[in-house]
């Protein structure tokens, strides 16, 4: 199943004009720069905007085509929607928010209750509480809770973190993590933070002046020598790996993907868990052998994929890796000293690694 848009609104001097297709399952981020378009395309989808020429489609459910003047209203759309500011009821109290929208639904043997919802959102201590009193962090989890309790076909989700604090975002991330590994269904995550979509989204939609730029997987968005992410000070790559050891002695657990090892402080995650990683491109240096003479713990076999100039002093590479693909940015200098070329295989010297 797939999620189809077209649309094309003019307001004043912006003009939306995106035709793509997501997979109907996980998190799609739709990414870029203030006014790029992503709010309005959300809105469009929800129905709180009419664009002059519209299409969608989830999987067998047209919601809009202008071509037969066909237009569901917003309150018909099997949608939920979790604004930048929560928008909680100020009158109702946590658990009345919640179910604001389940005791609506005709259907009551829907997939979502209230008691997964308030397990996995951890709000089972704010129940009683006036929403007056919560912190940004627990509004929105109640937001993002009563939302899937109106048991939506898609969620909508636009700038959810965006007024919160560093402490407020750690504290709801494993949330929406946890959201994406339990439930189905798919959503749409407007965002303009890299960190943010490097962590949840599976699927990238980058939207520039109002136009799509690029699509593809989140691995593959981030490493395009052609597009602006990897020309960033922070260009980096996501690794898809898995926990393998633990090495108790050394504090440091081992992780595996595609037979190529990368260690990093001890996690405290079970053996065979799957995480995702982020390296830095400016972390990354190469060599043309395996160096055991070094401080460096992680060494992986990598080939050249593609070379793009920087600027007068540096270049950033392509590698493949583990079947994976990892960016390298060095100096042109040292390009020159190592004959970097498409093909060529060498070892990636990792310095840093982060858990996402």
């Amino acid at each position: 199943m797939s999620l189809q848009l077209r649309y094309r609104l003019q307001r004043g001097d912006f003009a939306l004009d995106v035709d793509f297709k997501l997979p109907a399952s996980g998190i799609s981020a739709l990414f870029g720069p203030s006014g790029c378009g992503k709010t309005t395309c959300l809105r469009c989808i929800a129905g709180l905007e009419k664009p002059q020429q519209g299409l969608f489609k989830l999987g067998e459910q047209c919601w809009q085509d202008s071509a037969r003047s066909h237009f569901i209203p917003a309150h018909q759309r099997a949608v939920g929607y979790v604004f930048q500011d929560a928008a909680l009821f100020p009158h109702l109290n946590v658990e009345a928010n919640l179910r604001y929208g389940y005791k609506r639904l005709r259907n009551k043997s829907a997939q979502i209750k209230p008691g997964m919802i308030i397990e996995l959102l951890g709000l089972s201590a704010l129940l009683m509480r006036s929403v007056e009193n919560l912190s940004g962090g627990e509004r929105q989890r109640v937001a993002i809770g009563r939302a899937l309790l109106a048991n939506p076909d898609l969620l909508l989700m636009d700038e959810p973190l965006s007024a919160l604090d560093a402490s407020s975002k750690a504290d709801i991330m494993p949330c929406l993590e946890q959201l994406h590994r339990e439930l189905s269904i798919p959503v749409l995550y407007v965002s303009h933070a890299a960190d943010e979509v490097a962590r949840l989204a599976d699927h990238i939609v980058l939207l520039e002046r109002g136009k799509l730029q690029a699509q593809g997987s989140t691995h593959e968005i981030f490493t395009r020598l052609d597009l602006a992410l990897a020309q960033e000070p922070d260009a980096s790559a996501i690794i898809e790996a898995r926990v393998e050891s633990h090495e108790d002695e050394f504090a440091l657990t081992r992780l595996v993907f595609n037979g190529q090892h990368i260690s990093l402080p001890t996690l405290a995650l079970d053996e065979g868990h799957s995480v995702r990683i982020i390296i830095h491109a400016r972390d990354v240096s190469l060599a043309l052998e395996h160096n055991r003479n070094s401080s460096i713990l992680n060494i992986l076999s990598a080939e050249v994929i593609a070379i793009s100039e920087l600027n007068a002093a540096q270049i950033l590479v392509q590698l493949e890796t583990g079947g994976q693909k990892l960016l390298s940015r060095i100096t042109r200098k040292s390009a020159s000293a190592l004959k970097i070329t498409p093909g060529q295989r060498l070892y990636a010297q990792v310095k840093s690694v982060s858990l996402l």
